[in-house]
């Protein structure tokens, strides 16, 4: 199959020719026809849910693994790494089950999932930095439940959100580290020599840096001035416009640089979902007509509702950066941290064939996604 389009990279026409899942070529061609972009598929970090599924629901199942690919595709997202919340042992471990089995018995999961991330149990139970997360489930870092997770889902575990300032998470760092699982601050108010201990110790990841924190820090020595100043961190960022102001994004971007940042959409089960009041559990959760989601009748955030395509363009808005620039933010940033093989993230030849299409101009608020390719098979096309 070939699929012609704009490159993000040259800006020149170009005709990717996918064979076996894999660019078996790709040259320049001339013509006068209006083509849309192109550029590698997106791959997101930090997958809640989306349209009324979840990986941490009770009821997990393949029709609610499938319900949230196909919704992730219409973003031009062909990879992501399903993300579980804080839940009781039994809830992570049953749900672990069940992406792993997903993964080995139907091959368009095993296309789409990158790994799984476990964002908990193992956080701050205080006001702030836990989020939204139940504080029932919270609780100290556990070497025999980790081990109890991997065996479950066949050692899928790829990332894992924990606090530093929890009784033994230092050591449970170390452990987790030398199985190569990457090791993400977040959700935390640790001070700033407890994060420093933390990276010392193997973390190489901060996640949603900014969300889920106090609302009131110290002026200078606290936790987000600490993980900006270690270059081991690569930072996840939220660039939805409502987690983080403009001026945060572009900040964070001249500290870190575009190396050591990943954009993720954190996106929940409402994301997607029809303006209106919905329920999420117990509570009244509001999606605007915007998208985002909040605590019905307050200015309070309940989750992210936006998805990449949505992310990448209020990226550039804020922060001028190009198209190519940013799209690596999603595509070769992530896969590093995955340590995904086969070039991933490139238009090249030999590189997976994960593969969008879609039309955009400065200013607009998101990519207007026309095709969406897996690993050279179409998956969405409007």
């Amino acid at each position: 199959m070939n699929y012609e389009g704009i490159s993000i990279f040259s800006g020149k026409p170009v005709s990717v020719k996918a064979e076996e899942g894999f660019i078996a070529e790709i040259k320049e061609i001339k013509t006068k026809q209006r083509l849309p972009f192109i550029s590698p598929g997106f791959l997101d970090m930090q997958v809640n849910g989306y349209r009324g599924s979840d990986y941490s629901l009770e009821d997990l199942s393949i029709v609610h693994i499938k319900n949230i690919m196909e919704g992730l595709a219409e973003s031009g997202t062909t990879q992501h790494v399903p993300t579980i919340i804080s839940s009781p042992q039994e809830l992570i471990v049953r749900n672990l089950k069940i992406i792993s089995s997903a993964v080995d018995k139907y091959s368009e999961v095993a296309a789409a999932v990158s790994g799984i991330h476990i964002e908990g149990p193992y956080i701050s139970s205080e006001e702030g930095p836990r989020g939204a997360h139940d504080p029932e489930y919270i609780r100290d870092p556990d070497m025999d439940e980790f081990n109890e997770w991997q065996e479950a889902c066949g050692g899928k575990i790829s990332i894992v959100t924990l606090a530093p300032e929890r009784k033994g998470a230092i050591e449970f760092i170390r452990y987790i580290v030398r199985q190569g699982v990457t090791v993400s601050i977040g959700h935390s108010g640790a001070a700033p020599e407890v994060i420093n201990r933390a990276v010392d110790a193997g973390a190489s990841m901060s996640t949603h840096l900014g969300n889920g924190s106090y609302a009131v820090i110290p002026r200078l020595k606290n936790y987000i001035w600490e993980q900006l100043a270690r270059d081991e961190l690569t930072i996840g960022l939220i660039s939805d416009g409502f987690h983080l102001p403009p001026s945060v994004v572009k900040v964070f971007t001249m500290v870190k640089g575009l190396r050591r940042i990943i954009l993720v959409s954190d996106v929940a089960l409402l994301g997607g979902m029809k303006p209106g009041i919905h329920k999420w559990g117990n509570l009244d959760v509001e999606v605007h007509k915007d998208g985002h989601l909040g605590l019905a009748g307050t200015e309070y955030l309940a989750g992210a509702g936006h998805l990449l395509n949505w992310d990448i363009a209020h990226y550039i808005k804020f922060t001028g950066q190009n198209l190519a620039e940013t799209i690596g933010l999603c595509t070769v940033n992530p896969a590093g941290v995955l340590k995904l093989k086969n070039n991933y993230g490139k238009l090249e030849k030999g590189s997976p064939a994960n593969l969008v299409l879609f039309n955009y101009e400065q200013g607009d608020d998101a990519l207007d996604i026309v095709k969406t390719v897996r690993m050279g098979r179409e998956v969405f096309s409007r």
